[in-house]
């Protein structure tokens, strides 16, 4: 997902929020796992019923590796990554509160596009941005990259 923000102190830049997009809320997460801990309880709690003496375990066990994808899956969706661009210069910062890691003027930047990779170059510096966005949002970065790139350059890209 792209959010395109102004940025305030200054009000002649622009800041590009970038984030996976999420299919669920974190309250829809835990209700997945509680009907999938539930079903997967009522098949092992039948199955001892039946004999198989093994089947709780197993199902403990199997919610517990559940649990641990659900939320690695939950935590893979946090990631952020912030592009700045004003009149004199671009910067990338690949997670909140962190420092950038590249910063150069929009004049010497250039927008790559390399097999769905999207990447800003200066300097013999590269940097890949929005690796974790779908196709069809990384073709909209690119145009609104090069949007932003040229309008701080002066129009002359």
């Amino acid at each position: 997902m792209i959010e395109l923000l102004r940025l305030k102190p200054e009000g002649s830049g622009v800041r590009l929020l970038l984030h996976p997009p999420r299919a669920l809320s974190a309250r829809q997460f835990v209700q997945l796992f509680a009907v999938l801990a539930g079903l997967m309880l009522f098949s092992a709690a039948w199955g001892w019923l039946l004999g198989n003496l093994f089947a709780p375990g197993f199902a403990l066990l199997y919610c517990l590796l559940v649990a641990a994808a659900l939320r690695w899956l939950w935590r893979s969706g946090q990631r952020r990554e912030e592009i700045r661009v004003g009149p004199d210069c671009v910067e990338v910062i690949p997670a909140a509160g962190s420092s950038p890691t590249f910063r150069a003027h929009p004049h010497w930047v250039r927008l790559f596009v390399e097999d769905e990779r999207v990447l800003l170059i200066s300097s013999g510096r590269r940097v890949e941005v929005g690796s974790f966005l779908a196709p069809a949002e990384r073709r909209e970065l690119v145009v609104t990259l090069e949007g932003l790139l040229a309008a701080s350059d002066g129009g002359n890209r």
